[in-house]
């Protein structure tokens, strides 16, 4: 999943985010008096969001979006744009917000800013269901996918930064034979599918990504052992009005308060990735 920050922003900007007084701002008064709240998310990344059989968005971080709406007492505008619009900041009024599964590191820091923490996502080890793989240590010397731009592109190369309270330091033991990028989610489980080392021998990808892939039938497995990594996931707005953040924050916070947030993860994942 997608990147931002913590560290000494997360001492300074995200408590105070989550403690500040909700005042209005611009982008709140835009919001109000539309009665619409503009939502950046994906389009192609089941179950988090994506097209269904109606071409209907649907999806975790549609149903989350649209709480948040609701607790505000606006309507919901949905818009797809390609991930390094949505995670590039300067969106100039283009989106209000943006839930599409984004994880905190030092670069997106620079341009985004972060309303709050609303799950939590284990990165795991996916290799076609004939793999005789058993281990992430099988998969050393082997090809490896990832979609490019996330942090699972980034922890195959060594240079993954996420600085967030609780999480475990990140363990580098894969040293794959070679590395393929792909544009979309999907496309790397599409390669793997094809048959063990076909293209690939193994894929690194979200843990809910990799089930909703079994689940549709994919013929993958997900290697037994530890995750390669844990990453939170963050709502956030562009720079610039923290008044703003500081609202989504509360509504955050709230939606976790009253189990909101475990009700959502456990429908659409099977089970409570909210904490």
């Amino acid at each position: 999943m997608r990147k931002l920050v913590f560290g000494t922003m997360m001492a300074l900007g995200f408590a105070s985010v989550m403690n500040a007084t909700a005042q209005a701002g611009p982008t709140m008064d835009r919001v109000m008096k539309a009665g619409e709240m503009k939502v950046a998310t994906n389009s192609g990344w089941p179950p988090q969001s994506y097209l269904d059989d109606s071409n209907k968005l649907v999806g975790f971080d549609v149903d989350v979006a649209n709480e948040i709406a609701k607790r505000l007492g606006v309507k919901v505008k949905f818009e797809t744009p390609e991930w390094n619009v949505m995670t590039g900041g300067r969106w100039h009024g283009r989106f209000d917000v943006a839930v599409g599964s984004i994880t905190p590191t030092k670069a997106r820091s620079q341009v985004i800013d972060f309303a709050g923490i609303y799950y939590y996502s284990p990165y795991v080890f996916v290799v076609h269901k004939d793999s005789k793989a058993t281990s992430r240590d099988d998969l050393n010397g082997k090809k490896i996918g990832v979609e490019t731009g996330t942090t699972s592109e980034d922890y195959i190369n060594r240079r993954l930064e996420i600085d967030a309270p609780g999480l475990a330091p990140i363990q580098y033991t894969l040293t794959p034979g070679e590395v393929k990028t792909y544009a979309d989610s999907m496309l790397p489980f599409d390669d793997l599918r094809l048959g063990d080392g076909t293209r690939i021998h193994a894929v690194i990808a979200p843990e809910q990504t990799a089930q909703n892939a079994i689940k549709n039938r994919y013929p993958v497995k997900i290697l037994p052992g530890e995750a390669a990594f844990k990453e939170p996931l963050v709502v956030v707005t562009d720079k610039g009005d923290p008044e703003w953040t500081a609202k989504l924050g509360s509504i955050i916070q709230s939606m976790k308060d009253d189990g909101t947030l475990s009700k959502l993860t456990t429908k659409w994942y099977g089970s409570d990735y909210s904490k």
